[in-house]
């Protein structure tokens, strides 16, 4: 029977939420201390715990059928991949910073300058685009204490909160690029695997869809029903239930969240009232 490898970082920012998302669809996952590959009893796929920086060479050679790996990643390391879909987590961005003491954002700083990194690609290319010459110093860790020893003049770095520029002294100038968590697949795939993928992707979108959304329900007078509806961005009409005071309904929706904080003032002025938010667990189209 056909299975998918499915590669996730054996250790790190990304390794609990790809878990939480599998988990979330369903998948059932029972792995020992320091087990590094580990079979799924409830759907034909098997988890290889691998270290980050190795999983896109992984993809590449098919050794791996698909991963959750972070987008920058996979344009730093190049390889031959394709990212499925984007998940929506471990957001962060590839970043340019200096010395706090450097007043000028101005990419000019840089001309002529050394730049620590752990993303020589990314940042040659970005260089490049930019027409700016300067030497890239390749480090694999620790690459914000750079500047304070003398060793470059600023750094690029892949950054989240930014606290750990802030303590090391240092502050981002100029972001190359912005990055979350994708899903990405070998293009090594056999038609029954693909298949597989098929039904794995549906249960994400599925997650995915629920946690960006909200349950929405209101109580409206009959004659405000029409001017309450008119504001909601729902994606079929909302559910209307008569309430036990006469000339009372209750209106349920489904909306996505940042969209309802943009209308939710307007519905009480049309005449809502008693408005519940309730999280979606899964929501299928």
């Amino acid at each position: 029977m056909s299975k998918l490898k499915i590669a996730i970082q054996k250790s790190g920012r990304l390794h609990d939420d790809s878990l939480k998302l599998l988990k979330d669809c369903g998948i059932k996952i029972n792995n020992g201390k320091d087990q590094l590959k580990v079979t799924v009893p409830n759907f034909p796929l098997e988890l290889l715990y691998l270290r980050n920086s190795d999983i896109p060479q992984y993809l590449e050679d098919g050794v791996a059928d698909i991963a959750i790996v972070g987008e920058n990643l996979l344009i730093e390391k190049q390889k031959q991949v394709k990212v499925t879909a984007k998940l929506g987590f471990s957001k962060c961005r590839v970043s340019l910073a200096v010395p706090k003491s450097v007043e000028t954002d101005d990419l000019s700083y840089f001309e002529g300058q050394r730049i620590a990194t752990s993303y020589p690609n990314t940042l040659a290319q970005f260089l490049q685009r930019e027409n700016i010459q300067a030497d890239i110093h390749v480090i694999s860790g620790s690459v914000e204490i750079a500047p304070n020893i003398g060793l470059a003049a600023g750094i690029c770095d892949i950054v989240s909160t930014g606290s750990t520029l802030f303590k090391n002294g240092l502050r981002e100038t100029q972001v190359i690029l912005r990055s979350e968590a994708v899903l990405a697949q070998s293009f090594k795939l056999d038609a029954a695997q693909e298949i597989i993928l098929s039904q794995l992707l549906f249960r994400i979108q599925t997650v995915l869809r629920a946690k960006n959304s909200k349950y929405v329900l209101m109580n409206v007078p009959n004659d405000k029903i029409e001017a309450v509806s008119a504001l909601l961005p729902v994606l079929r009409s909302p559910t209307i239930l008569p309430l036990a005071e006469k000339g009372w309904s209750s209106l349920h929706s489904v909306i996505e969240e940042d969209k309802f904080w943009k209308v939710i003032d307007q519905l009480k002025i049309a005449g809502a009232e008693g408005i519940l938010i309730v999280p979606v667990d899964k929501m299928v189209l």
